[in-house]
Parts: C-alpha cells; structure tokens; sequence
C-alpha cells in the first residue's frame, strides 16, 4: 500500500522546480486557443438607452392623478406585453431579423431569441434617498449587427413610451367614464330622495318638526282671538235680547194706544219668536224668560187670529211706526248681524285652532319619519359630491393626460450606435483560456506526481518502512575520473529491519 506524506512549502516548490513545464505549457496553450476562439465566434453588438420617469407637469396636491399603480408595477406589466410574442414577430418580420433561419427555424425559437436579446433593468435609486420609486430604466439590444442593434432598440424604447401615453390615457378615459356611470346612478338615486322628501313635506304640510315652533305660537295667539270673539258673541245675543225685550214693550204700547196693525203684529211676532230661540238657546225651558216669552208669543198669536174692527182697520192703516220703534228695529238687525258675523268667526278659528291641534298630534310620528327621509337625503347628496368633485379631478387629470403633461416617459440617451462588439471580450476569452489551461496543467502535475514513486527525502523513507532513521551514512564510490562520489544512506536503530 503507498503511504502519502503530508506536503510542506518546500515540497510544494520542489514540485513546481520539477513539473513547471507541465503547469505552464498547458496555460500558454489554451490563453493562444482562447484568444483564436474570441476570433471565430459570431460577434454581437449592444445598443444602450436610458429612459427616465418624469414626474408630472402639474405637482400632485393640485390635480390629483388618476392613475395610482406603482411604476414597477406598470413597468413590468408593458415589459410583459412589449416582449409579447406579437410585437417580436412583427418586429422580427418589418426588420428582416434572422432572415436566413427562416425556413428551417421555428418563429416560436426566433421570437425567444430576440426576447433572450433585450434586456430592460431598473435604474438604481440615488444613494441616499429615501424614495424607492423607480427614477428610470436602461434598455440594451445585443444582435450581430450594430446598426440592427441600434433600430432594434430605437423600436423597444419608442414602445414603452408610447404604451406608457396610451396606458395612462386609456386608464385616466376609463376612471372617468365609471365616475360618470356612478354619478348618473347617484343622481338618480338623489331624485328619488328628493321626490320622496316633497311628497312627504306636501302630504304633512305644517306639521314639519321645524313647523311646531310655529304651530304653537299661532296656537297660543288663536286662543285669546277665540276667547275675545266668543265674549263679543255673547255681548251681541245679549244686545239682540235687550233690543228685542225693549221692541216688543214699544210695540205693546203702541197697540194698546192706536190698535194693531197686522203687519206689525206679524213683525212683533217673529220678533217673539226670534228671543224665544236665543233664550232656549240660552237658558232651560224652566227659565222665567223662557216662560215669559212663550206667553207673549202664544198672547200674540190669539190676538192676532181675532178679526179687527173697521176702526181699528182704519186707524192702522193710517197711522206709522214712532222713530223710537225704528231705532230698535235697526238695533236689533245690526245685533243680529253682528252674532252672524261673531258665530262665523268663532267657527273659522275653531277650524284653525283644531287643525293646528291635529299637526301637533301628528308631530312626533312625522318627526320620526322625517329623521329617516332627511338622514337617507342627506346619505344620498353627500355621496354625490364626493363622485361629483372626483369625476371632476379624474376629467381634468384626463385633459393633463391628453396633454401629455402627466407622468411621462423621456428617451435621455438616444439609442448608441456601437462601435466595438460586445461579444466577444478577447481579455475575457484570454483569461478564460489561462484558467483553464492553469487547471489542466495542476491536473497533470498531480497525475504525474501521484505516479512518481522516486525517494528523495530522509522522511519518504519514514512513511514508506513506517519506522524512524537513526543515522545517516555516506556512500561514496569511485566515478570513471578517479574521483570519490558520495550519497546519503540512513542508518536504522536496533530492531530495525535492513
């Protein structure tokens, strides 16, 4: 079995004295086929741009903007539709990219190629800030011509600038086309309250909870108003008896002085029979008036069916009623008058003073209905300003869209032109090829080492008899010159095997 020491530093330089050829003509040969292979490989050319976010025109706390999504967000999401297989296609096909594949290449394949080709990174937030939002993007296109690399690239950055306008504009048109369905169905809605509210109003007019104030000051000003009318109703009835009671006396008398005249005794009759009522009205049937006009009536009426004499006749017919009479006929009319206008009155205000009762009966239960009505009015309204004022910011953050004046991308680097290759970097291959002849060579080197079983040192001896040297012996012998020639021969301890 072959026993292994372990190396020490001045193995590992003996090592390199002895195989250094074997290390380094690996390394130089692969540095020389790397470098030819930099010379062979198909070059590749990149176009570069850099497109930067601008913020927009009009700041934020002014016209609030209505298109809210991240930039990353909206970045990845055009990204994904730009490198879409639809635009490569037709970007591969208006470019006459890879034309020579075309025939026994996929387009699947084509389509991937190009996408593996564009690469679209995030600028870097500035060291030291705070904000995390993306300030712009680098776009490059890698293809095996520079000037196809170039319109390649000039195309990609002209997409997601025009896909960031129409992006925004479409999103900013269809924020304030829902604002407007919204606030169609808000403000119908808001009729609704309003008719109900009317109707309702109408329905109970005056007995509105703001109206009780109201009722109840006019109902406190009705009642001293009836009061006054029912005591001058009273004061005119007692007026109308008075003017009658004085009436039938004068007429009595005047009977008995120059006799009766038909007509007035048909006047004085009804006269009777008008205090009559207003004492019934008044008193019970019991009452001394009462009982004394009936008798006057019922007096009147046989004096009245008694045939006159042709005296009598005669002395009526000439004769006329004193002015004292008169007086009290036409006091009693305005007394009559005077209770028909106090009874009329006194039934208007009854009617307003029971009507005014009746609202504020109904007060608490309109009040109640009427919290509801106004409180779902007042839900509805206020829902409809707030979609009014932000269908307005969302209409003139579209005008700031249309107008290009929102956030907007800008093309800072117009696309290079490249004038070196890329791909391949001769340095790249040429260290590459170094590394890996340096490794081919340290593999040799411990395949040869591994396969060397030469003694060199006191301690190969060691390991390989597995016992310690006691000495170390000379050996000389003659060369062909005559000369003596030495070498070192250990010498083992007691015991040891020879």
């Amino acid at each position: 079995m072959s026993i292994r020491r372990q190396l020490n530093l001045e193995d590992w330089m003996g090592i390199l004295r002895r195989r250094k050829l074997q290390l380094i003509l690996p390394a130089a040969i692969c540095t020389v086929v790397g470098v030819l292979v930099s010379f062979v490989v198909p070059k590749q050319y990149t176009s570069h741009t850099r497109v930067m976010v601008e913020s927009p025109v009009v700041p934020d706390n002014y016209v609030k903007p209505v298109v809210s999504d991240d930039v990353n967000h909206r970045l990845a999401s055009m990204q994904g539709e730009i490198l879409s297989r639809t635009h490569l296609q037709t970007l591969i096909e208006e470019d006459h990219l890879y034309q020579n594949d075309w025939n026994h290449v996929p387009m699947e394949a084509l389509v991937d190629r190009l996408r593996k080709s564009i690469s679209v990174a995030s600028m870097a937030p500035t060291p030291g800030t705070l904000s995390d939002s993306v300030l712009g993007f680098n776009i490059d296109v890698t293809l095996d011509q520079a000037a196809m690399a170039q319109k390649v690239c000039t195309q990609i950055a002209s997409m997601f600038r025009d896909q960031n306008l129409e992006q925004r504009e479409q999103q900013a048109e269809d924020t304030t086309q829902f604002f407007d369905k919204q606030l169609a169905d808000a403000k119908a809605k808001l009729d609704d309250q309003d008719a109900k509210l009317a109707t309702f109003q109408n329905q109970y007019l005056g007995a509105q909870p703001e109206d009780e104030q109201t009722n109840l000051t006019v109902l406190a000003g009705l009642t001293p108003q009836l009061e006054s009318v029912t005591q001058s109703l009273n004061e005119a009835e007692q007026n109308k008896a008075f003017a009658q009671s004085m009436l039938s006396q004068q007429v009595a008398a005047l009977k008995s002085s120059n006799g009766t005249d038909p007509q007035t005794q048909q006047q004085q009759l009804s006269d009777l029979e008008s205090q009559l009522s207003a004492a019934r009205a008044k008193y019970t049937d019991k009452h001394p008036d009462v009982i004394k006009l009936e008798g006057e009536v019922a007096d009147l009426q046989k004096r009245m069916q008694a045939p006159p004499t042709p005296a009598k006749q005669t002395a009526n017919e000439g004769a006329a009623e004193p002015l004292q009479v008169q007086q009290l006929r036409a006091q009693l009319n305005q007394a009559e008058t005077a209770i028909a206008e106090k009874e009329k009155e006194k039934a208007q205000l009854e009617g307003q003073i029971k009507g005014i009762q009746g609202r504020l009966q109904l007060t608490p239960m309109v009040q109640e209905q009427y919290k509801a009505l106004t409180r779902d009015h007042q839900t509805a309204l206020d829902f409809y300003n707030d979609l009014l004022k932000k269908r307005d910011d969302a209409q003139v953050a579209t005008d700031l869209e249309h107008r290009q004046e929102g956030q907007n991308f800008r093309i800072l680097d117009a696309p290079s032109l490249p004038e070196a290759p890329s791909f391949p970097n001769r340095r790249l291959f040429a260290l590459g090829g170094l590394l890996v002849g340096l490794g081919l060579g340290a593999a040799l080197v411990r395949v040869a080492e591994m396969r060397d079983k030469s003694i060199r040192e006191v301690r190969d001896v060691e390991i390989l008899l597995g016992v310690p040297a006691f000495a170390v012996i000379s050996a000389r012998h003659m060369d062909e010159g005559g000369k003596t020639a030495a070498s070192m021969i250990p010498a083992f301890g007691p015991g040891s095997v020879r």
